[in-house]
């Protein structure tokens, strides 16, 4: 199992903390507030940030200078979990903020794909072509409270649409154009929307996909949309000729020279929907708010991450994962964003956003740990170029295991900061993670984030430190979802984070809070490894048996069976050349053995073609587990939220084929 390690794996330098935003805000807010305590050292600002609530969002809201249309009457009117409800009586608009701090002729964003191309959107462009799409929208009926949603790749197109609708009060949705159209519909359908805004096609290794037939297919299964706005991106023919009622073109909506007029929404307005995984039926629509996103990115981004004016993001991501809210809020901060549309490792230059975020001077580079585990496994050296700019890299989307330290140190750079974080999409932000005033241990993650009020329980509903327990938050944060889409009693909502301990959220991670202030997480709790009443989390078992150089990926699963029995196979996806003989075997018994626990040695290790994961990336432990217990597929996955939906069969045969030898 992961125990915490004594020692620091990175320090940051102390002038370079005390520089830092976070820094400032910290020595800032004891001054406004009164407070005794060194806000500049992160332990006493995190311990203000979750005992005084209402003096530290009043701080966030302060220090960031929130231009709201009315003021707000109190911070925190009423706290409780769900429910809360922030800054009452305040109406603000998330697009004014996005783009109020943009220079005219700086850059924005700076659009990149896998060609190596590029170009960049000032400020003053960004605005204009906002403001453009906005009139347009507003020409085809989308009022406040309306749906625009997008069929889209990471692209500035997205961003124009989204900071469109926003300013206008619709509420904005997103997917990607790897998703089916059928797919898309399970989301989108239920929102009801008034315009879907798509691309003509997206890039991926070397190929121009073409998604305008999809795109008019999905179109047709929203009967609710006046209107299709078609973004010309690869340079295919454009469809408007033949079909002149149902498409625009991207060109006659974003070139008009119009104004730009947000319109003031309450603070908690619906600002987008983003969707869950959706493993089993409908994909679930998690609705958040315009003054909630606007304050939670600010934290997360200018003070956690210490982003601002003079900085460029770069994180890989699709536009229907989370993080692609983040990587449109960095414009909050002042700072460049960057878009990429395509591969994050070329066949023929797997080091292609190295490349590119060495030749665009990238402060944050963020990524997943697959990733870099990937990089290192395959002798990918990124210190070839020059990342001298870059002074963290992110990652997030699974555990980081402690292995990837050293590598970011030696291919790198020895001074960056490799930070790891932990949230998801039902907050839109991180529970735990990084700042730079703080150290790195490997393997952990820094520290809880700033007014996350974070705990670990036991079986008993006990807080517990050093020891495995449930993740949870025990008081309110603003980016809490305001609700889920077609949910108008808050039933599915309180049961998805409610039931298990009325008034506080559980998640579903295990995590390890350490006595030294770190944050270790272990996995999903409802996928959790019990032999014998020994509990671990499979991440432990990934960490370790995922380093082996034979071994490109791995997944184990507890599985409980009719007889009382319990079944732990490992499954594991060779790497080329590779063969999963006696020796081998052994080599990942031992590994397991001396780096987490001889108690969870697997009881088979199974060679499969491949491990199945949400769009997201997220291994689909729990639907596996129930595919091997005999539980129908149907019941268990939709396909269509599967990056690869013919695994899925493979599991269920292996599932029938144990229990016929098993129980005949």
């Amino acid at each position: 199992m992961t125990t915490p390690h004594a020692r620091p794996f990175w320090t940051p330098a102390p002038e370079t903390a005390a520089r830092s935003r976070i820094a400032d805000f910290g020595r800032w807010a004891a001054r406004r507030w009164g407070v005794e305590a060194d806000l500049s050292d992160y332990s006493a600002l995190h311990r203000w940030s979750v005992t005084d609530l209402e003096g530290f969002w009043g701080a966030v809201w302060e220090y960031f200078d929130i231009d709201a249309e009315t003021p707000y009457e109190r911070v925190l009117a009423e706290e409780t979990m769900p429910g809360a409800r922030w800054f009452t009586g305040a109406t603000l608009n998330y697009a004014h903020h996005a783009l109020r701090g943009l220079t005219d002729d700086a850059p924005a964003i700076v659009a990149l794909d896998e060609t190596g191309a590029g170009y960049e959107v000032t400020g003053g462009r960004l605005r204009s072509q906002v403001a453009s799409v906005a009139a347009t929208l507003r020409e085809l009926g989308v009022q406040k409270g309306d749906r625009v949603v997008g069929y889209l790749p990471n692209t500035p197109h997205a961003i124009v649409a989204f900071l469109a609708a926003a300013s206008l009060g619709a509420v904005w949705s997103v997917c990607g154009q790897d998703y089916a159209p059928r797919a898309a519909a399970d989301r989108f359908a239920q929102l009801e929307p008034t315009v879907l805004i798509a691309t003509d096609g997206y890039l991926f290794n070397g190929t121009a996909h073409d998604r305008r037939e999809a795109a008019l297919e999905l179109a047709r299964a929203l009967p609710t949309l006046k209107a299709t706005v078609l973004v010309d991106h690869v340079g295919l023919p454009a469809l408007s000729a033949t079909y002149p009622s149902l498409v625009l073109p991207w060109e006659e909506t974003a070139t008009r020279t119009e104004e730009l007029t947000c319109t003031p929404v309450p603070f908690d307005h619906p600002l987008w929907v983003v969707f869950s995984s959706g493993t089993t039926g409908l994909p679930k629509g998690i609705v958040h708010g315009h003054g909630g996103v606007l304050l939670e990115h600010l934290k997360t981004l200018a003070l956690q991450s210490d982003l601002g004016p003079g900085d460029r993001l770069l994180w890989y991501t699709t536009t229907h994962w989370m993080m692609w809210n983040l990587v449109v809020s960095t414009l909050l901060t002042g700072a460049t964003t960057c878009t990429y549309d395509g591969s994050p490792a070329l066949l023929t230059q797997p080091d292609i956003l190295w490349e590119l975020a060495a030749r665009h001077r990238v402060s944050l580079f963020g990524t997943s740990p697959q990733y870099l585990l990937g990089m290192a496994k395959f002798g990918i050296d990124p210190s070839v170029h020059d990342l001298s700019a870059i002074r963290a890299v992110g990652c997030t989307g699974s555990a980081l295991p402690a292995s990837a330290h050293p590598w970011v140190r030696d291919h790198v750079g020895e001074r960056v900061q490799l930070v790891s974080i932990s949230g998801g999409t039902d907050v839109v932000s991180g529970f735990a993670g990084g700042a730079p005033t703080l150290p790195v241990w490997a393997g952990e993650l820094s520290a809880p984030c700033l007014g996350v009020a974070l705990a670990a329980y036991d079986a008993e509903g006990r807080p517990v430190t050093d020891q495995v327990g449930e993740l949870v938050v025990t008081r309110p944060m603003p980016s809490m979802p305001l609700s889920f889409w077609n949910d108008p009693d808050g039933a599915r909502y309180r049961e998805a984070y409610f039931s298990s301990y009325p008034g506080v959220w559980r998640h579903g991670d295990w995590i390890t809070l350490t006595s030294h202030g770190s944050v270790i997480v272990h996995g999903r709790s409802d996928s959790t490894l019990n032999r014998n009443g020994v509990r671990l989390g499979s991440a432990d078992i990934h960490d370790v048996v995922e380093r082996l150089p034979e071994i490109t990926e791995a997944l184990v699963i507890g599985a409980e069976e009719p007889d009382g029995g319990y079944w732990m196979p490992l499954f594991v996806v060779l790497a080329a050349g590779a063969a999963l003989d006696d020796a081998l075997r052994e080599r990942i018994r031992e590994a397991i053995r001396t780096g987490v626990s001889p108690r969870h040695m697997p009881d088979e290790i199974i060679d499969v073609p491949g491990i199945p994961h949400t769009r997201t990336g997220k291994k689909l432990e729990v639907p596996v587990k129930r595919l091997l217990q005999g539980a129908p597929v149907e019941q268990v996955v939709n396909p269509a939220t599967v990056d690869h939906p013919d695994l899925i069969d493979h599991y269920a045969r292996l599932g029938a084929e144990r229990r016929a030898r098993r129980f005949g």
